[in-house]
């Protein structure tokens, strides 16, 4: 579904991506594992358009989105959860969900807000309370669910549970196994390696702006010292 090939991207004179290479395929959870500062982000943010790549090509649904706007890229099919989620501040909880709705092309059951709603529950409360006044938590679950009422193809999570208290990050671990179970494509950053094993069909391991490394769990999970090696702090 998703196709990245020799993507480099920088930020005015300093390059970040040196070759980036990752495949998602239809209806599978892929990761992308690393450190700190190792292009993780810059990765999703030339896969939706927020920075133009000067090289490689990223391929969706078999079609080039390379140079698209963001607008362009999220009509194609792919929703993003960002780092810091970055909801809507003044709009309450319903109006986010509301305001990012739109139906799914061709077959397929659409997300709609009943749906998100059921997804996460807690949020059910909160429909009239503006996005600044939410937990963090709350507000994770909002940014997931604003993605999904996109009713994407593919799902991008950056920086998944960053922050989160325990609870909570069990309640977003749980969505996305739920998510999986339904055949969602999914791409996720984040440094839970454990919870990541046991949802993700594949991992990239991202050093100094390529992918070094990529395996499935079990791979991942039996090798020690590669967990060390690019994944210690």
């Amino acid at each position: 579904m998703l196709e990245v090939r020799g993507i480099e991207a920088s930020y005015g004179a300093s390059q970040v991506l040196f070759g980036m290479d990752l495949t998602v395929g239809a209806g599978e959870v892929a990761t992308l594992l690393g450190r700190n500062g190792m292009g993780k982000t810059t990765t999703v943010r030339a896969i939706m358009g927020i920075i133009q790549p000067h090289g490689g090509r990223i391929m969706f649904d078999g079609a080039g989105i390379q140079g698209q706007p963001s607008h362009k890229v999220a009509q194609a099919g792919i929703g993003l959860v960002p780092e810091g989620r970055q909801i809507f501040p003044n709009l309450s909880v319903r109006e986010n969900l509301i305001a990012t709705a739109r139906k799914r092309n061709g077959d397929g059951e659409n997300w709609n807000f009943d749906k998100v709603i059921d997804l996460f529950p807690g949020l059910a409360p909160r429909l009239e309370s503006a996005g600044n006044q939410l937990s963090g938590g709350e507000q994770q679950m909002l940014a997931v669910g604003r993605a999904l009422m996109t009713n994407p193809q593919l799902l991008i999570l950056d920086e998944a549970t960053e922050g989160l208290a325990p609870l909570v990050r069990t309640e977003i671990w749980n969505c996305l196994a739920d998510l999986k179970t339904a055949r969602q494509s999914i791409l996720v950053i984040d440094k839970n390696v454990a919870a990541l094993t046991k949802i993700a069909d594949r991992h990239h391991i991202v050093e100094k702006g390529r992918v070094v490394w990529t395996g499935t769990s079990d791979e991942l999970r039996a090798d020690a010292e590669l967990q060390a090696r690019y994944l210690g702090v």
